[in-house]
């Protein structure tokens, strides 16, 4: 069955986005037509890039990075649950991803932002960085705002068109990484 990790684009303290994530798990997981699972960066501590070669190699020097390919080989599929910073994603999601290339490679991804402006930014941002990786994003998304989907700022509480635009958003992801299986090398 397609695999479509989520994952969690923030370590901060007091994140939003294990919330954010919980959610999307939540509603995807009643689906049945694909296995779902939640990746958390904060459950995969990664030092600032410090492989000697680039990624496009395919040589990973160091154990994390080894460890790291091993979780992102898994999947078929993303959906990035991003805050935004400074008009871009995190630090750590851009890390994470810079990792590595062809773990990434022929996979569909979606987003889901959280802020101010629901990552709007940061979801252009990260559509730029997927490309260069050959990861498909779907062109739905998911776009939470402080003001209209958190109750005072702080409770998630997404509106009924969140739900409609989840659930386009995660059968674009399906679709997509079922009709890029066919490209996927397989070691």
């Amino acid at each position: 069955m397609t695999r479509i990790a989520i994952i969690v684009g923030s370590v901060r303290p007091g994140r939003f986005g294990r919330v954010v994530a919980d959610w999307v798990y939540d509603e995807a997981v009643k689906r049945g037509d694909a296995e779902f699972a939640i990746v958390d960066l904060a459950d995969h501590p990664l030092p600032h890039l410090d492989e000697p070669v680039p990624a496009s190699g395919g040589s990973y020097a160091n154990e994390h990075t080894r460890a790291w390919a091993g979780v992102v080989g898994g999947f078929d599929g993303f959906v990035f649950v991003t805050p935004e910073y400074n008009h871009s994603t995190t630090g750590v999601l851009k890390n994470a991803i810079d990792y590595l290339y062809a773990e990434w490679n022929n996979k569909a991804a979606g987003f889901v932002g959280y802020g101010v402006v629901g990552a709007a930014r940061a979801v252009e941002h990260l559509r730029l960085v997927a490309a260069e990786l050959q990861l498909a994003t779907v062109r739905s998304q998911v776009a939470l705002s402080f003001s209209t989907d958190f109750e005072n700022f702080t409770t998630l509480r997404p509106g009924p068109h969140q739900f409609d635009a989840l659930g386009t958003t995660l059968d674009q992801v399906v679709a997509w990484s079922n009709a890029l299986s066919p490209l996927r090398v397989v070691n």
